[in-house]
């Protein structure tokens, strides 16, 4: 078999088009939160995040390499993941939001290992990072869990980009 036999021609997919098919597919919603070396917490929104791994356990989630943290988590080595609630939507928002404070208006609290989290969160997975895999316009984080907290309630969610509640 020769290169030749192996390429695949690139779509012609435009990204609006792209969009909006994605945009029916339903997904969590999750902050994700690490620390600068000088300790200033960083972190965003996302909702491409799933599970990869049971033995071990591990994650991974999507970050755009335009976003105001991106040069944080492509150095960091510990990250956490906070799958959120509806009553986080603003949170969310703001976390979603380029340029934003996103760490003054509270809503989070430190974790057993020092990362920030957000409080009454769905479920939170404290991570160390285990890889990073460019792809795109963004880089795949996949992190071993090394420890989780459990909350109750029900998930946000995200769906024709908007955040929605499950019925």
């Amino acid at each position: 078999m020769t290169d030749q036999d192996t390429h695949i021609p690139e779509a012609a997919v435009a990204p609006e088009e792209f969009r909006a098919a994605m945009s029916r597919f339903p997904s969590g919603v999750v902050v994700v939160t690490t620390r600068c070396p000088d300790g200033t917490p960083r972190g965003f929104t996302a909702s491409s995040f799933c599970s990869v791994s049971l033995q071990p356990p591990m994650v991974l989630v999507c970050l755009a390499n335009a976003a105001d943290s991106a040069s944080t988590f492509a150095r960091c080595d510990r990250f956490a993941v906070s799958v959120l609630r509806p009553r986080h939507r603003s949170l969310a928002e703001r976390f979603a939001t380029k340029g934003a404070d996103k760490f003054a208006s509270g809503g989070l609290r430190p974790g057993p290992g020092g990362l920030l989290a957000v409080e009454r969160a769905l479920s939170v997975l404290d991570c160390a990072v285990h890889a990073r895999h460019p792809a795109g316009d963004h880089t795949v984080l996949i992190g071993r869990v090394t420890e989780v907290r459990l909350g109750e309630g029900a998930p946000m969610v995200y769906y024709d980009r908007s955040f929605r509640t499950l019925a």
